[in-house]
């Protein structure tokens, strides 16, 4: 599943490609791609005639703000769950089989939601509604790794008297929003935690380690447009190439980058963790 990293390049594509953009048509080619108005003919008309004024992003999920002439026309938003993408389509070109939504503007380029495995959604939120109040989701996310909100203080907070493991915390998007395997096993590594420690065992100068390397991972990966780990594509349909250097993760038995020791794949909490024996303490 596309991670931050990874869902903030899109939005970077969007807003660069589709700002400005005024929605001629929309096709729905899967109706279960929409979460909400009820039907998707609902979806097309609320979309239709607006203008994408800019996009903005929380945790893994996206929301457009429309304009309809001068006034509001609500908020189009989207969650690429495991397979999503997004590709410009400068000509008309044959959908494919897993081609779920097209939008059109008035030059007849393309905007096409793609998903093989359709779990992907978009919604229409009217205007002056909240966004959380449709896509539910939103209610149950942690800060934003890059907000004030987020510091090693609200994660002793958080994981005070905890027993899960770290890693498992780290997933869990009530705790922070944006986070998963990938990025949890990189964390870990560059703060020196094995992914199985009890959360609430975490001492004070490890939760100030572990803020820092989950900072600094998910910006490094930002900054090369996500990793080529998973199915994620940009609007042009290239990956990002935070993978060449990635530490542990699908490093399986590959030599440790510091100390040579062969990664370890376990499964924790039903995922699979990427890490260094000797580096994360055993």
């Amino acid at each position: 599943m596309p991670e931050l990293p990874e869902v903030e390049t899109v939005r970077r594509g969007l807003e660069r490609q589709t700002k400005g953009f005024e929605i001629a048509k929309v096709e729905v080619l899967r109706a279960r791609a929409v979460a909400a108005p009820p039907t998707p003919e609902q979806f097309c008309s609320a979309l239709e005639g607006a203008q994408v004024k800019g996009w903005m992003r929380r945790g893994k999920y996206l929301m457009a703000a429309l304009q309809r002439g001068d006034e509001d026309a609500g908020h189009w938003g989207v969650h690429l769950r495991m397979t999503g993408q997004f590709l410009w389509m400068e000509e008309e070109k044959a959908p494919c089989n897993h081609t779920r939504v097209r939008i059109w503007n008035q030059e007849g380029q393309e905007l096409r939601f793609v998903d093989l495995r359709s779990f992907g959604e978009m919604w229409w939120v009217p205007p002056q509604t909240p966004l959380e109040s449709v896509m539910t989701g939103l209610k149950r996310l942690g800060p934003e790794p890059f907000s004030e909100a987020f510091d090693p203080a609200y994660l002793g907070a958080k994981l005070k008297g905890s027993s899960r493991p770290i890693k498992t915390a780290l997933l869990d998007q009530a705790l922070v929003a944006g986070v998963g395997n990938i990025y949890a096993d990189e964390s870990l590594f560059m703060s020196r935690i094995a992914p199985e420690r009890r959360s609430g065992s975490l001492k004070p100068a490890e939760l100030k380690r572990l803020h820092a390397a989950l900072v600094e991972v998910l910006t490094t990966s930002i900054g090369v447009g996500g990793t080529t780990f998973s199915d994620f594509r940009d609007l042009k349909g290239t990956n990002g190439n935070y993978g060449n250097a990635a530490w542990v993760y699908r490093r399986t038995g590959e030599p440790c980058r510091i100390c040579g020791t062969p990664i370890r794949r376990d499964k924790l909490g039903g995922r699979s963790s990427h890490w260094c024996p000797t580096c994360q303490g055993g």
